[in-house]
């Protein structure tokens, strides 16, 4: 069964480089139990027209591959959010799971620490952050993990007459 899943994969067209790995690989389709009963003399081509469709083949595949990853990249940015930086911003930290040692992480831990300044930007998508001394992991995060920090904001909260209490002094 397993020779069977084989060329049944290798003998698949690939959407990415529309192809099938065997042909990449062997420039042709694979023989089917058809093609055996009947081979065809195998005739000596000129080595250059060999290399031409082969080379032509393989630019072919190159385009196909770089248009699909250009198709992936774009259905990924769509989920991506663009966030910058800079030096000594403070931010808040998501520690994921894989970040506590084994044994240390619990469901009620933080999730978030901060503010913690940024210390170095590593490219727009990795800065390193300065973490308390007890965070025993790296400082280095991605930008799916950081969120500016906005302070707490300090001015005076006034009630309005419909949300003060009938008990106040003045009140009915």
């Amino acid at each position: 069964m397993l020779s069977t899943a084989e060329f049944a994969y290798n003998s698949m067209v690939n959407r990415s480089t529309v192809k099938s790995p065997f042909s990449i690989v062997y420039t042709k389709l694979p023989n089917l139990a058809l093609d055996v009963v009947v081979l065809p003399k195998c005739k000596s081509g000129a080595a250059s027209t060999f290399m031409s469709q082969y080379s032509q083949m393989l630019e072919e595949v190159h385009t196909h591959l770089t248009n699909a990853n250009l198709k992936y990249k774009a259905a990924a940015d769509t989920r991506r959010r663009q966030q910058l930086f800079k030096v000594g911003d403070l931010v808040m930290v998501r520690l994921r799971r894989e970040r506590f040692p084994p044994g240390a992480y619990s469901k009620l831990s933080r999730r978030k620490i901060g503010p913690v300044p940024i210390i170095a930007k590593i490219n727009d998508n990795a800065y390193t952050v300065e973490l308390p001394a007890d965070q025993n992991t790296s400082p280095t995060f991605n930008v799916s993990d950081i969120w500016p920090y906005h302070p707490p904001d300090n001015s005076v909260i006034t009630i309005s007459s419909s949300e003060s209490s009938s008990s106040d002094a003045g009140e009915d």
